[in-house]
């Protein structure tokens, strides 16, 4: 479990990259400058964790691009002490983001092997996210809502009904929408039934996969 200097400064140039891409927020940009992304990767793929792309991961998933998880986190606006759900553990390198900027995480995760893998991994980096779950993301973890924000990173079909109906008032529901291609969508419930729906072009995602029992 080894970070080095090496490291930080390849984070440091990821960070500029990031900007000079758009991503405005400091401290998202922070955040991303402080998490050792190399950690959350299989080894082999330790030399090319600074790059801005995605990789493979077990479970036939993959860590997001940098870039994307820049993008949905800055969307989410998210405030220290805000309580926020995610959707898709995976790796657990958006739930470090999310935490390092003082978010209370809830995260669901539906591929065990993962579950297990990243359930051991956050801890041993300092990463302690208030709930990780096994389980389906479609209906999201109702016993524990409303949350003020919901970010999903696995490209769904529609929106499900399940995660709008556990967002708070004035809460935030980022979400890839889409089949081949996404677009990103932004959704802001407004009151009890009014929802207002911001899109942020394409991005590419895995599906988000839904149990169908």
């Amino acid at each position: 479990m080894k970070d080095t200097a090496k490291h930080q400064g390849l984070r440091n140039q990821l960070v500029k990259q990031l900007q000079e891409k758009g991503i405005k927020d400091k401290n998202v940009l922070d955040a991303i400058g402080k998490i050792p992304r190399h950690l959350f990767l299989n080894s082999s793929f330790e030399d090319y964790a600074y790059q801005d792309k995605a990789f493979p991961i077990d479970a036939g998933q993959t860590i997001s691009q940098p870039y994307t998880v820049g993008f949905q986190t800055e969307l989410l606006e998210v405030k220290k002490g805000n309580k926020i759900l995610e959707i898709g553990t995976g790796s657990g390198y958006q739930t470090a983001v999310l935490c390092t900027l003082g978010a209370v995480v809830y995260t669901i995760e539906r591929q065990n092997e993962l579950f297990k893998k990243t359930s051991l991994l956050l801890p041993k980096l300092g990463i302690r996210p208030k709930h990780i779950s096994f389980g389906d993301g479609y209906k999201g973890l109702p016993n524990y809502a409303p949350f003020d924000g919901i970010i999903v990173t696995a490209g769904a079909p529609e929106i499900p009904k399940a995660l709008m109906s556990q967002l708070k008032i004035g809460g935030k529901l980022v979400i890839p929408v889409g089949d081949e291609v996404q677009v990103m969508t932004l959704i802001i419930r407004k009151g009890e039934t009014e929802f207002v729906k911001h899109e942020f072009g394409d991005f590419r995602f895995v599906p988000l996969l839904e149990n169908k029992n």
